[in-house]
């Protein structure tokens, strides 16, 4: 049997949309959610389907603002994997935009990192439903369904069928921000409407003051249910956090 051409084989390689990835050459930790601090690789994937005002990952969907071919790569699964393999830090986090959108590309990366020994976190919006392929041991996905005062339409943010996927899966932590106190009551609305559960609570905020500001907002709110109380690691241990 003839081998494929160099350029046949190309085209079959499964490639993703990347727009940065971190902490190899510079180590850092999870900075949100129930694995906060703990050592972790980052792939941060280019495309969202939602356009968040609050959203400070802008460069990976807002094209008034970035040139998509400035702000992301193509890259192979064999390009990240072997980014990844030196590295001695067990986690690795898939964040975005929303890295749902590649996750038929995103299962054999998934599978190399798993094979590797790796763990695997996935950040996403909660709008899509996961790849069956993907809902294996190893493999945890923190999911953040944006809220009206984050700058979103929940019409197109809160998507019932696949937030059941995620809670009936058992792999799916949900974590919320919140800008405000008032934001806890909407929470909570979305909680025992979906049966969401575990739930972290995360307060808003793109600095030290305005994180350390919206926490001592919504503690006692978010103690009073017994949720978990997240902040953001990276804002606050780094004095750039670009990239951390």
């Amino acid at each position: 049997m003839t081998a494929p051409t160099t350029e046949a084989h190309k085209a079959q390689v499964p490639r993703l949309i990347v727009a940065e990835r971190f902490g190899v050459e510079v180590p850092t930790f999870q900075g949100e959610g129930p694995s906060l601090g703990h050592p972790a690789l980052f792939i941060r994937l280019s495309r969202c389907n939602l356009t968040c005002e609050s959203c400070d990952t802008k460069e990976t969907w807002d094209w008034a603002q970035f040139d998509p071919r400035e702000v992301s790569t193509k890259q192979s699964v064999e390009d990240l994997a072997a980014w990844v393999r030196p590295s001695p830090v067990e986690l690795v986090v898939i964040t975005g935009g929303e890295p749902l959108l590649q996750q038929r590309d995103l299962v054999p990366l998934v599978r190399r990192l798993l094979e590797d020994g790796r763990r695997v976190e996935f950040e996403t919006n909660g709008t899509i439903m996961p790849d069956p392929a993907l809902l294996v041991d190893g493999v945890r996905f923190n999911v953040s369904p944006k809220l009206a005062s984050f700058g979103m339409d929940e019409a197109k943010s809160i998507a019932p069928t696949a937030l059941r996927a995620f809670a009936d899966s058992g792999r799916a932590a949900f974590k919320f921000v919140a800008s405000s106190v008032a934001d806890i009551g909407r929470i909570a609305e979305l909680v025992d409407r979906h049966g969401l559960a575990p739930v972290w609570v995360m307060p808003e905020g793109t600095t030290a003051e305005a994180i350390t500001s919206t926490t001592r907002e919504v503690a006692d709110a978010v103690a009073s249910r017994h949720w978990h109380l997240t902040t953001r690691l990276h804002l606050l241990a780094f004095a750039d956090p670009k990239a951390r």
